[in-house]
Order: structure tokens, then sequence, then C-alpha cells
């Protein structure tokens, strides 16, 4: 063991562990209350293609006792977990739920986009159960899983009897032209503070969509459209009702009131739900319970790696711990001011140059991994402009810490399998998860992992040797460390979000998505700083924690994002 390092990796791994299994119980508790039986499947849809979904299956559901059934799909860029409010929610009232994974996304094969994104084989899927009641179908979806349930109303028009859009539309560019007609028994979630209302329904503002053209064709109405009103007949298969909570366009997967919305309107659509008020929700406590999983996962990865260190077969990786400068001066405060904001000055212009000019391909199959990993690079030449005049720290054994990075992130990786064996979850908060890699996906990590992690290498790089500071103790390295990395993201989301909710009108609306995909940037980015950190305490290297944070981040993008390309 090397004089004077941490010893800290026994009792992380024992925290570690219990806070992912223990996280694992809970969430897995909440999901199965009240005898409700989840179920990882696997199907066949169109061409072939394997369709994977989570079933939630209420013990009152039976072959003699058919229940309602709903299909749950997520939007872009997220997995069937994502819909767990909704699902669980559901499934306590009484509804068989088939929370789908799209076409490319989660464990269902792609290309994403094709055969009407699954959704109409996910309907034919879901009315084929014995548990399920074919004549008593509601559809629900999330953005474009929106215009997944709209694909299988356009294929199926007789096969549902309502649907819920969270954050979508009808129209144009991915789905059918609503009418006051279909889809049938329309309910509308549609948050007052929604990035893509522009897209979807044709407003400058989410606030204004009761005056949407659109959305009165659709409501059958040229007045404008009132909130919780009811508009049709449910009996005749043209009711219409809008509901606006106070949220983000992610923000519907954890808002109380958008969930509770889309239970009221299947109560009173669909026939056989167990009658429990919609104010009445417990599906926190899983997002609490894979949230805490979560942290479990990065503390695991640390703890082996502190582990691992303290080997003889490693002992080539520890040297001595030097901060990289004596004091704050101005080098330090330019450094550390660079580091902070050109990478999120960065961030739209690399996302929207490679949304423009690189189609995705069987080299670059994944539009918004390709897009991150251009940016890394981006980050790379940023940190060596910044750290060019310093002389380079000693030379660690490149073959003992690559050997540690995939042996740590390889522990974490077992323990997610391990849960996802045991209690049917990942770890997660809202729209941060780690899942388990299909065996496609660790083929499509393979091309992204090297370039994504020479970004690293150079950021951890310049973070280590060039704003640690002499004096500082181990609560100002890392504090120092997670602002240095992800301060500019903060600013910008404040700044962006800030204008957005006092005026109605995103500063970055040209491109919502990546707007919405930066808010895992701070969380992300913070975490890596406290990755580079704890390894450079115990190797006086910047090298593990920059291969520990290029696996890892890959992983975590190629696992949870679109495959296009493959």
């Amino acid at each position: 063991m090397a004089q004077g390092l941490p010893k800290s990796g026994w009792w992380m791994l024992i925290l570690g562990l219990a806070l992912a299994i223990g996280g694992a119980m809970l969430a897995s508790r909440i999901q199965t209350t009240g005898g409700i039986e989840v179920r990882d499947i696997r199907f066949q849809g169109t061409g072939g293609k394997t369709m994977s979904a989570l079933l939630y299956v209420p013990s009152t559901a039976t072959a003699t006792s058919k229940a309602p059934g709903i299909l749950a799909v997520h939007g872009y860029i997220n997995s069937r977990e994502t819909q767990d409010g909704f699902a669980i929610e559901f499934a306590r009232r009484g509804y068989v739920v088939l929370a789908l994974d799209q076409t490319g996304h989660g464990y269902s094969d792609g290309p994403a986009f094709a055969n009407g994104f699954g959704g109409p084989d996910g309907l034919v899927h879901l009315r084929s159960l014995s548990m399920v009641d074919p004549n008593n179908i509601g559809l629900e979806g999330h953005s474009m899983g929106g215009w997944t349930v709209l694909a299988a109303a356009a294929a199926y028009p007789d096969d549902y009897k309502a649907i819920v859009l969270e954050g979508s539309s009808t129209g144009a560019p991915y789905a059918r032209e609503g009418s006051p007609s279909w889809p049938r028994n329309l309910g509308l979630v549609y948050s007052r503070y929604d990035e893509f209302s522009k897209l979807m329904w044709g407003v400058d503002k989410a606030r204004d969509i009761g005056d949407s053209a659109k959305l009165k064709t659709v409501f059958g109405t040229s007045e404008r459209i009132v909130p919780r009103k009811l508009y049709g007949s449910i009996a005749d298969g043209t009711a219409r009702i809008l509901a606006t909570p106070a949220v983000t366009h992610p923000g519907d997967h954890i808002s109380p009131e958008a969930i509770a919305r889309a239970i009221d309107w299947f109560s009173v659509t669909l026939k056989g739900g167990t009658p429990i008020p919609s104010a009445n929700q417990i599906w926190y406590w899983k997002e609490a319970g894979t949230a805490l999983g979560l942290i479990g996962f990065v503390m695991v990865v640390l703890a082996v790696f502190d582990l691992l260190v303290r080997l003889p077969a490693f002992a080539a990786m520890r040297g001595p711990v030097e901060p990289g400068v004596e004091a704050r001066d101005g080098g330090w405060w330019r450094a550390f001011l660079l580091t902070a904001f050109l990478p999120a000055i960065t961030f739209f212009p690399v996302f929207v140059a490679v949304f423009l000019l690189v189609q995705p391909n069987p080299i670059l199959p994944q539009t918004v991994t390709t897009q991150i990993t251009l940016w890394g690079l981006v980050g790379a030449g940023i940190s060596w402009l910044i750290g060019r005049k310093m002389v380079s720290g000693r030379q660690s054994d490149w073959g003992q810490s690559i050997t540690a990075a995939l042996l740590s992130v390889a522990a974490g990786y077992a323990l997610l399998f391990a849960v996802d064996r045991a209690f049917h979850t990942d770890f997660r908060l809202w729209i941060i998860a780690v899942k388990l890699p299909s065996a496609a996906q660790l083929a499509i990590a393979a091309i992204y992992v090297v370039p994504l992690t020479i970004g690293f290498l150079a950021s951890v790089k310049t973070l280590v040797e060039r704003l640690t500071v002499q004096g500082d103790g181990w609560v100002a390295q890392y504090g120092w460390a997670k602002v240095a990395l992800s301060l500019g993201f903060v600013v910008m989301l404040l700044l962006d979000y800030g204008v957005f909710f006092v005026t109605g009108q995103l500063p970055t609306a040209l491109d919502p998505l990546s707007t919405v995909i930066a808010l895992q940037f701070p969380v992300v980015l913070a975490t890596v700083a406290v990755i580079a950190i704890f390894t450079w305490r115990r190797t006086g290297s910047y090298r593990p924690g920059a291969l520990i944070s290029g696996l890892l981040v890959t992983l975590y993008v190629v696992a949870g994002t679109a495959t296009q390309g493959w």
C-alpha cells in the first residue's frame, strides 16, 4: 500500500452496494405494489425485428378476468423505463401496461423511426395478451412516443378506445394530421413550458397552445381552447380535452399533474379500471430508489478502483500527488474560466453542425453520440490550448491504468446486471440513466470510445495539472473541480430557462432538442470531476480518471440514445 493513500475502498464498496441494492429493492417494491408483476419481454415485430418492452400485469388481470390495456411509449433518446411513472400508476389502477422501447431505442432492433416507431407492433402485441381485453385499449405516449402511438392508431383505427398525448402532436413532421374525429378520444397534456411548441403545434410560446390553429382544427372549434373543458363526445369517439401542467417537456415524466391528467382521461374513456383517485401517486418513491442506485453505482466503480490501486500488481500506477499550481493567480483564473465556459459556448454550434452535416451511417450510427463525441474532441483542443505550455506529469503505466479502468467500470456494470435481473430496474434519476448496453450497443460503443476518451484525457489533464492548487484540502479539490467542469452549463441553462420561464420564449428555440440534452451535462460533468479527483488523489495521474470517464460516458450515451444507422 502506498504511504498516505486514502483509506476508503472497503467502506465505499459496502456503502455503494447498500445504496444500489437497497435502492433497487425500494424501486421494485413500488413498481410491484399490490401484486403487480413486471416482466421484461421481447416479441417479434414487422420484418422480424425484435421489440423490447416492460409488461406491467396487475394481480386482477387474468385470462378469465381480462383487464383494459395501455400501450405506453417514451420519447426520442429515452427508453421504456422513462415511462415508469405513468406505467406504475396505470397498473395500480388495474390496467395492463406495455411500456415499449421504440425501434432503435433500448433493446428494440433499429433503426429508429422504422415501422411507425414500433407503435403498430406494440398495439398488436398488447391486444394479443391473454389477460388483456382487446376491445378496451388505451394509447399513451410522450413526445416522439406520441407519434409512436399515433402510428398505431393510424394503422389500426378500430383497435383502441382513447389516446393521451404528453408533449406531443398530431400532423407533421411524423404523424397523420388530426381532425375532430381522429384520433379517437384524445387527451392532450401539453405543458406551459414545453420547449417544442413551435414544432408540435405551431405556436412560439407553449402557454399560447389554446390559440393554436392546428389544435383548434383537431378540437373542432374556432374559439380559444379552454384547458380541462370537454369537447366532443366520448361515446362517439370524438372527445377532446387539454391539460397544461406548469412544467417543461422532459418535466412531464416527473409531473404528478401530467400523470394525473392521463389517469383521469383513461378513467372516463376505458372500462374496468380500479377507481383510485389520480392524486394518489407513489411512483416518485421508485424514482428515489433508482436515484440511490445511481449514486451507489458510481461509488462501487470508485471503490473497486481504490482497492485495485493498492494491489502490488498495480503498484506502477501509484505516485506522488502534486497539485499543479502554487496559487490561484491570474493564470489559474484564465484557465478556470476557459475550462468552465468554452465547452458550453461550443455546445450548440457543434451539435447543430453535426445534425446538419453528418447523416447517421454504419460508421457513425447514433446522431447524439456523434454530436457528443465531436464536442468532446473540440473540448480536447481547447484543453490542449489551455495547458500547452505545461510540462507533462509523470509517465504512469498505461497498461495498468487501462486495466484498472476496465475492471472498475466492469464492476459497476456487473452490479447493474445483477440489479436488472433481480428487480427489473436500472440506475436513473429523471432523464439521467445508466442502462445495461445490448450486444449491438456494445459494438457501437467500440466505435465511439476512443475519440470520446481522447476528449476526456485532455480535459482531465487540464483539470488536475492546471487547476489543482497547493494547500487545498480534499473538499476544495473536489469542489473546484466540479465547478470548473459544470459551471458553464449551469450558467447557460439558468439563463436559457430563466428567460423561458419569464417570457415563455426559449432563447435556444432553434434547437430545443439539444437544449433538453444539455440538462444532463451539469450532473454528468460534475461526476467526471469527482472521478478525476478521486483517482488523481490515489495515483498522482490524470490518466485513470480520464479512462474511467471515457468508458462510463460512452456506455451511458450509447445505451441511452437512438440508433439510426445500424
